[in-house]
């Protein structure tokens, strides 16, 4: 019997789900839900298995025998999972820090860094690179005392001090502790202040790989332009700390994002050329066996042993198990007994949309392509563009849902995209890898062995950049699990309605019909600017960037989002040359960042900022762009009233105090905020910067009316915001100036339920692009996105 005809051995994938779904339950419900269903199909094992006992002894139907084992197996699994996620969720919700960082207390902590520092998108609060990294928790400091206690931590600094520390490193800090958005066994987040307090020594085999990747790097500098050696280290071992963010951002639009992070493929290849290798010089299966082990124990260390490198070498495995055997349905109680282990040593993983595209795309590439394949083959295709073109197709079909459930977005260019540059992956990586090696030894020997993967690095560039710049290339939908659900119904129908000719002409007629229309306004869209338009939410990443209009050709800027590009193209779409007033609520990159995309090629009256010069770092930024730019920099307090044109201006905050302190400045600069409400002719506008509950609860105090038509929701929609500052605004619309994947978990889901529950419509840039807000025809307000409007009475 040959593999395609062999039946899918399923037995384990119930087992996975199981494992899974309770492991969830534990993460999102907490343990007391975890607990009861650990108890229940503990209850429902024991019934199964004793079912199963007395039924042996009996004629029974071997299928319902094996059906028996799977659910008893099943049932017990998942109870064991359930009752270990109700521990680890018990013990995160009785952690000493939970309490300290639900007040925001500060306090020094020794963490052991368990991956390297990731730069963010923004910008620090001070100007500087703002680093993200996972750290296991060792011992909390409170000035009384210190207590030796576990568990994880996510710490965000800025100082360049961090920037080159390697995980292993036992690293003590200063910081102010806060609440974590994600649910996934973190205790706290922590926001360093400043550098750390000391630094212990990285171990060997740390040091080691952290030679590796940086001899890589130079290599790559050394022989490279400047965007293919960001891009070879991203490709080989996953570092894209040098890879520009216009190419990340060009690489995500595209759909290629995946090749810049360790995933299954990586591995895949570099175990496929090591077996390439140890067969072409004759040594035999179990040697080639060692050495290829050898070979992916070394990749995980150069990647990092985080888990998702863990997952990526388990799934790549899995994947090269399929190729090299030919029995890919075999591979599917490996993929389950994969996840199955994963799990139990990384509980997390199991709300890592990583994970769950890792694990899908695996499943695609055993079950799907090999399917397309053959359908290919019978239409005559030649087996390398069969299979280039179904391995494409299988992983976008599997993992659509997925993207359109974490990011609310699908790339109708990925498929095309993954198509040309498939034959160029895996030389470059192959390359890089061999580079890293030989770098390790001689630095100009790599120097030169790099400059091969120029060529094929230029094309996937190439691709990366004209797929990105297809307009309409990548469609909004619902996020979550309504836009899951959404795409896989459409990708089912499609494949059902593909298996028959007379179908798929009907098929390509309606796809053409709807691209003759579709694609010219996404070209030019005729219903952008809105007619009438008072206030603009545009879409700039994580971060503000918003616009007034004053109803004369001018415009009043609020903040400028963390990067110059994408402030710079909105106000070209609103066709703004002049500007009345530049405002910086406050002194965060991901709001005064983008402020030379504002000032360039623009007449502009003045720049205002809030009542405080910190954090030092922001108002040397402002001030020199100002300087550069030869506007005016000017100070706005509570009690101004501004009129330009049809707007009027009514700076209500900030109300706390000062800070006068850098140090205190960074814990405070969100309360500080400037807090203005805009009188335009759609209704009023409330915008409020990054101002927190202690800055929303002065405002309450003070008596000021803070009712308005449409609120610019805090903070990006963090849990920051008070319950009883939405009930005194009680808007009808509220807007999110959100970054698409941001690594905070904004918007916070419970905020938006409470202004769903209050009745207030809900925009938001990460969903919807720029945002504008008009007066429609019939005296309703109206909010309007790029793709979509909708009517708020």
């Amino acid at each position: 019997m040959t593999d395609r005809e062999r039946p899918l051995d399923l037995r384990l994938v119930p087992s996975a789900a199981a494992c899974w779904a309770v492991t969830l339950v534990g993460l999102l419900a907490g343990w007391r839900p975890a607990m009861v269903v650990a108890i229940a199909l503990a209850g429902v094992g024991t019934l199964a298995a004793a079912l199963l006992v007395w039924r042996r002894g009996r004629a029974t139907r071997p299928v319902l025998i094996d059906v028996g084992v799977v659910v008893v197996a099943a049932a017990l699994l998942g109870a064991g999972f359930a009752a270990a996620i109700a521990v680890r969720a018990h013990a995160v919700a009785v952690h000493p820090l939970v309490h300290k960082a639900a007040t925001g207390a500060s306090a020094t902590l020794t963490v052991v860094l368990a991956d390297d520092p990731k730069p963010l998108r923004s910008k620090g609060f001070g100007g500087s690179r703002q680093l993200m990294i996972r750290g296991s928790l060792q011992s909390v400091a409170d000035g009384r005392a210190t207590t030796r206690v576990g568990g994880a931590v996510l710490v965000f600094a800025e100082a360049p001090q961090w920037e080159d520390l390697l995980p292993g490193q036992r690293v003590t800090l200063r910081g102010r502790l806060a609440v974590p958005e994600r649910s996934d066994l973190t205790v706290a987040v922590v926001r360093a202040t400043g550098p750390p307090v000391s630094v212990d020594p990285p171990s060997t085999i740390e040091r080691w790989a952290g030679g590796v990747r940086a001899r890589l790097a130079a290599a790559a500098t050394a022989a490279l332009p400047s965007d293919q050696a960001g891009l070879l280290p991203g490709l080989v071992v996953g570092d894209t700390s040098a890879l520009p963010q216009q190419t990340k951002d060009a690489f995500t639009a595209a759909g290629l994002s995946h090749l810049t992070a360790v995933s299954g493929a990586n591995v895949s290849i570099v175990l496929g050329a090591v077996l390439l290798v140890v067969r072409g010089i004759g040594i035999g299966p179990r040697a080639g066996a060692v050495l290829a082990g050898v070979a992916l124990a070394a990749f995980v260390v150069i990647a990092r042993p985080s888990p998702s490198v863990l997952r990526a070498a388990a799934m790549g495995c899995v994947a090269l198990l399929a190729l090299v055997t030919g029995r890919g349905k075999q591979a599917i109680p490996a993929l389950a007994a994969s996840v199955i282990v994963l799990l139990a040593l990384f509980p997390s993983l199991a709300v890592d949309f990583g994970f769950a595209l890792s694990v899908v795309a695996t499943a695609g590439l055993v079950i799907v392509a090999p399917v397309l394949v053959d359908w290919l083959r019978k239409r005559g295709w030649p087996r390398w563009l069969a299979e280039m073109c179904a391995v494409a197709v299988a992983a976008f079909a599997v993992t659509a849902p997925v993207v359109a459930a974490m990011s609310g977005t699908v790339s109708v260019v990925s498929i095309v995209a993954n198509i040309l540059v498939a034959p160029v992956v895996a030389p470059i990586t192959v390359v890089g890898a061999v580079a890293a090696i030989v770098a390790v030894a001689w630095v100009p020997a790599a120097v030169l062995l790099v400059r091969i993967a120029s060529p094929p690095l230029w094309w996937l560039l190439q691709v990366a950049d004209r797929a990105a710049a297809v307009p309409g290339g990548t469609i909004a939908v619902a996020g979550g699990l309504t836009g899951a659900v959404v795409v896989a119904v459409v990708l089912a129908v499609a494949a059902l309605v593909a298996r028959h000719p007379w179908s798929r002409r009907i098929l390509l007629a309606l796809t053409v019909g709807v691209a003759a229309v579709w694609v010219p306004t996404r070209v030019y869209s005729p219903g952008w600017p809105a007619d009438g338009w008072a206030f603009v939410a545009c879409d700039v990443g994580q971060g503000d960037g918003l616009v007034l209009s004053t109803g004369d050709g001018r415009a009043v800027v609020v903040d400028a989002g963390p990067d110059p590009g994408p402030m710079d193209r909105c106000l070209r779409r609103l066709g703004i040359d002049e500007i009345a007033l530049v405002i910086v609520t406050h002194l965060h990159a991901d709001h005064y960042g983008g402020l030379d995309g504002v000032l360039d090629g623009r007449a502009v009256g003045a720049i205002a900022i809030g009542p405080s010069n910190l954090p030092g770092g922001g108002f040397r930024f402002v001030s020199g762009a100002a300087a550069r730019a030869g506007v005016s920099l000017v100070r706005l307090e509570p009690g101004r009233d501004l009129v330009l044109g049809q707007l009027r201006l009514q700076v209500l905050g900030p109300l706390v105090p000062t800070p006068r302190t850098e140090e205190a400045a960074d814990d405070a600069a969100n309360d500080t905020s400037l807090v203005v409400r805009a009188s335009t002719p759609a209704g009023t506008v409330l915008l409020t910067g990054d101002v927190e509950a202690a800055g929303q609860r002065a405002l309450l105090r003070s008596g000021v009316s803070l009712r308005a038509d449409v609120l610019k929701l805090p903070h990006h929609g963090s849990r920051t915001t008070a319950p009883e500052f939405i009930a005194a605004v009680r808007p009808r619309l509220a807007v999110i100036s959100v970054g698409a994947g941001n690594p905070f978990g904004h918007p916070n889901p419970g905020i938006v339920d409470r202004l769903t529950a209050s009745g207030a419509v809900t925009m938001r840039t990460d969903v919807d692009g720029d945002v504008a807000v008009v007066r429609s025809g019939s005296g309703a307000l109206a909010v309007v996105g790029r793709s979509h409007g909708t009517i708020v009475r």
